[in-house]
């Protein structure tokens, strides 16, 4: 969960156990693990945390590992069993909590503000958690795609559907009249196909998009609204993903892969086009959309893993790197940085104003030389690298347990990322 990117479910979202702000209080601490907290707090230093923690007597640390362990619905068990609560108690702290008004000057300062910037005229905004409902949606629901692409049509962040995320997005910057050079709704084919899936409007999506900027609040009304079975949506993934032009379409399709990147004569889809578009037309490697190029590639200084470790710092450097990690999170990055005797903060920042892998080189060749020698025993190494104790050999065992069972060929690193790009991004 990605509180930079999108609020917490509102605090009256009863997802968890049926309890007020157990939602909330469960996005936030997920956030706290993966350090993507933003501009929120968790846990005892936020109020409605801390109110939510002392009914369950349950601590914040505690409740942040289990959030962790498990799904929603085990997570929501896990309260109840952990608890002992019973749907009394429940009743009665949701009831306590959803009435509560601003009782400090603090309170009602903030409520003052929140409406004087996002809601003028409104007189039915009263109570402590309106008042926070508010922040998040005003905070979060207008997207600008004059400075940023949508979400990649891959993304399955709502509602487990492709294409929608990405339809949200538009959607949002549609009414806040920043929507640059796309479009939305019965302008875009692909939204018009999304839509016909999922028998909704546009206009009644786009306001589902707007009064909804949670991921997992807007993802459950359009599985609500549409009725989708996963069998349905599954199938529905795999058109949209995989669509390529058809006889009627070539010629317009081959005509717009020139204007986009004349030299790339890998693209076969619509969404692998519309990826590549997305990414030069903002000078960004979003690796939500692609994995970075493999391990083994020496396409820059002869080296394995650089022309990797440079896609992974351009996407850091635009805040797009997905599930990947750069620099010193990166065990297999640390090594290369190691061996050319660069800090992450300094070859992230070369990466600033070096535009090309030739222009990475040259500044490598001239600031952190390395003879052939050296780069032949450096490529050896790190291509046999692999697990050298239970512990690593565990890990690795259980993520190609988790995403490939069958392959019992793997025992490196660099394979196994290999086998991970590829499982990640076929669909």
């Amino acid at each position: 969960m990605d509180l930079t990117r999108q609020p917490p479910r509102r605090p009256t979202n009863l997802g968890i156990a049926g309890i007020v702000g157990a939602a909330r209080l469960t996005d936030k601490a997920r956030a706290h693990n993966a350090e993507t907290l933003g501009e929120y707090i968790y846990g005892e230093n936020s109020g409605l945390d801390r109110q939510v923690l002392e009914f369950l007597g349950i601590t914040a640390g505690a409740y942040a590992e289990a959030a962790d362990e498990h799904d929603d619905a085990a997570l929501g068990q896990w309260v109840l069993d952990t608890s002992g609560k019973t749907e009394a108690e429940i009743a009665e702290f949701n009831d306590h909590v959803i009435s509560q008004n601003p009782d400090t000057e603090g309170h009602k300062q903030r409520l003052k503000e929140r409406l004087a910037r996002f809601a003028p005229g409104r007189t039915d905004i009263t109570t402590v958690l309106q008042s926070m409902e508010l922040d998040d949606w005003g905070s979060f629901w207008q997207v600008d795609l004059t400075v940023g692409p949508p979400r990649s049509a891959r993304a399955k962040d709502v509602g487990g559907i492709c294409g929608v995320a990405r339809m949200a997005d538009k959607a949002r910057a549609h009414r806040a009249e920043k929507i640059g050079e796309y479009v939305y709704g019965d302008d875009s084919g692909q939204d018009i196909r999304i839509l016909a899936f999922l028998d909704i409007s546009a206009a009644d999506f786009q306001e589902a998009a707007v009064n909804n900027p949670n991921n997992l609040e807007i993802g459950a009304w359009v599985l609500e609204n549409s009725g989708k079975s996963q069998d349905e949506i599954d199938e529905f993934n795999d058109t949209l993903v995989n669509y390529g032009p058809n006889e009627a379409t070539r010629e317009r399709f081959e005509a717009r892969c020139q204007e986009v990147d004349p030299t790339r004569t890998d693209i076969t889809t619509w969404v692998q086009l519309q990826d590549v578009d997305d990414q030069l037309s903002f000078g960004i490697v979003d690796l939500n959309r692609r994995a970075p190029r493999s391990p083994y590639s020496t396409d820059v200084y002869g080296m394995v893993q650089l022309a990797r470790l440079i896609d992974k710092g351009r996407a850091s450097n635009s805040n797009t790197l997905g599930a990947y990690f750069y620099g010193e999170d990166s065990g297999i990055d640390r090594a290369t940085l190691g061996f050319l005797g660069v800090s992450d903060a300094e070859f992230a920042e070369a990466l600033n104003t070096l535009s090309t892998d030739a222009d990475v080189e040259a500044w490598l060749k001239a600031n952190h030389p390395k003879n052939e020698v050296d780069i032949e025993a450096y490529n050896e190494r790190m291509t046999q690298m692999g697990p050298t104790d239970e512990r690593y050999k565990a890990f690795m065992a259980k993520m190609i347990d988790k995403i490939a069972p069958e392959r019992t060929d793997i025992n490196t690193w660099f394979a196994l990322m290999a086998l991970d790009d590829e499982k990640t991004f076929a669909l």
